[in-house]
Parts: structure tokens; C-alpha cells; sequence
């Protein structure tokens, strides 16, 4: 088993392609990581989970598929992609990839099309706070799993206004769903995401980096670093189940439909 500490940074395939479910790359190493075996290649389309987003899940097979490494979490550390799984026949009856080997990454499409989907309807509701009226409430944490899916932000919807502001998103939600826009994503210089942005960015972005930005439509980008639908449209029905207030926060759960 190789030392992570080794391997050089992953390359992001699906930066470039959010919706390529299936890539090549080339081996580098097999890590033990406390009880877990993990994977690292040189370039991945499966997603390490992080940024309010689930991992992917899938498989990393050799050309003749008959070496298949089932992918059950996917993890980031220090640019290093780590994908943790087990093949599906005991390593010590068979050989296992080569260092340089050419693999076959396969992402399950269900799993990253749901995912892609609550992440998506999660940046949507941002700009549907903005075009309810809600626009000084600063956006803050954001969690797009399929169990609890919430955004938050930073500041109180009076409690007697809180369900009308529920009734309102869903219905700006609703109508920004059913006239669609392209989604795409870009990485960008510093003072060119800003401004995609509305003339500034998260403290916490250098500016001496290149952010990606992602775009739903014609409105606001948003430094992001996921995956999501290729179009607006493809979210569907987005239910906004509750607005809590707490402790200086709005929290805004929120569920898809099928």
C-alpha cells in the first residue's frame, strides 16, 4: 500500500463537466486508511463530499471490467481524492490495479442526479430570498443531503411573517423552475468572479486565487464548488417545508419532488 502523502493533486474532472458520469484516469495508489482501503487516481468525476453536498458513489474498473472496485464514500484531503470502497472479490485472490494503469470511473447517476438537484433548488432559493424582498439576510451554511435539506442565513424574518415568507419562496421557486435557464460553471480570476458575484465575495476567498463560480440562469453567481443540473428546469418541485429563526439565524428547510 502506497503513503497518500506521495500522491500528487487530483485533478477535479467534473469542475470542467458537471454531468460526465462516466471517465478515464490512470492509477496511482491503493491506501490503507485506518480500516478502509481507498483508491487515488489522477483525475476523478466522483464527488468528495464537502460544501453541503453528499460524495458520489460508483465504481472504478479496469479496462476488461474484470477488476471492479466498488466506490462507497468519496473524501478530499490536502488535494488528494480518496476514493474508499472494496473490490468485489477479496484482494487476496486477485491482483489489483497497476501504478500508471489506465481505469474506467463510473459515477451512479441516480445518486448524483439527486444530489445535483438538491444543490441546484439550494442556490435557487437564494436568489428567490433576494427576489421576495429578503436580500439583506447574508447567506451562510448550506445543507443539500436528501435527509434534512436546509440554507441558512444570517438574520430574523419576524415570526408573524414567517409563514407568508415560506408561501412566497415556494411560489418564487416554483416560478423560476417552470421558466428554466442554462446552469454552468466556470473558474475565474479573482475580480472577474467577484463581479458574476455582485461586486464582492465571501471573506473567506483569497483574493489572490481563481474561484469557481456557478451560474443558474441569468442571475447572481455563487462561489461553489459542486455539482448541479444543467438546467434550472431539471430540479422540479421544490417544497419549502419550514422557516425557523434562531439564535440570529434563518433557517429555510426545504424538500424536492420526483
Amino acid at each position: 500500500m502506497a503513503d497518500s502523502m506521495d500522491s500528487p493533486t487530483t485533478k477535479l474532472a467534473y469542475f470542467d463537466d458537471m454531468w460526465q458520469l462516466k471517465s478515464r484516469a490512470s492509477f496511482i495508489s491503493m491506501v490503507a486508511d485506518g480500516e478502509r482501503l481507498a483508491v487515488i487516481v489522477d483525475s476523478t468525476i466522483l464527488y468528495p463530499q464537502g460544501g453541503g453536498q453528499p460524495a458520489d458513489i460508483g465504481f472504478i474498473y479496469d479496462l476488461d471490467e474484470r477488476l471492479k472496485f466498488r466506490v462507497q464514500d468519496v473524501r478530499s484531503r490536502n488535494g488528494v481524492v480518496f476514493h474508499y470502497g472494496y473490490f468485489d472479490s477479496p484482494l487476496s485472490e486477485q491482483s489489483t490495479f497497476q501504478k500508471g494503469q489506465e481505469v474506467i470511473l463510473s459515477v451512479d447517476e441516480h445518486r448524483r442526479g439527486l444530489n445535483s438537484r438538491l444543490h441546484s433548488a439550494g442556490h435557487l432559493l437564494d436568489v428567490c430570498m433576494h427576489n421576495i424582498g429578503l436580500a439583506s439576510l447574508e447567506s451562510g451554511k448550506g445543507h443539500h443531503f436528501p435527509d434534512g435539506a436546509f440554507v441558512e442565513y444570517k438574520g430574523k424574518i419576524p415570526a408573524d411573517d414567517l409563514e407568508r415568507k415560506r408561501e412566497a419562496l415556494e411560489k418564487e421557486a416554483k416560478r423560476l423552475v417552470s421558466i428554466g435557464g442554462k446552469v454552468s460553471a466556470a473558474i475565474v480570476p479573482y475580480e472577474s468572479a467577484a463581479a458574476l458575484c455582485g461586486g464582492e465575495l465571501p471573506e473567506y476567498i483569497p483574493k489572490d486565487t481563481t474561484p469557481r463560480i456557478v451560474m443558474l440562469g441569468d442571475n447572481l453567481g455563487c462561489p461553489c464548488g459542486g455539482t448541479h443540473v444543467a438546467d434550472i428546469s431539471d430540479i422540479g418541485i421544490i417544497k419549502v417545508s419550514q422557516i425557523r429563526v434562531r439564535k440570529g439565524l434563518t433557517k429555510v428547510s426545504y424538500t424536492i419532488g420526483p
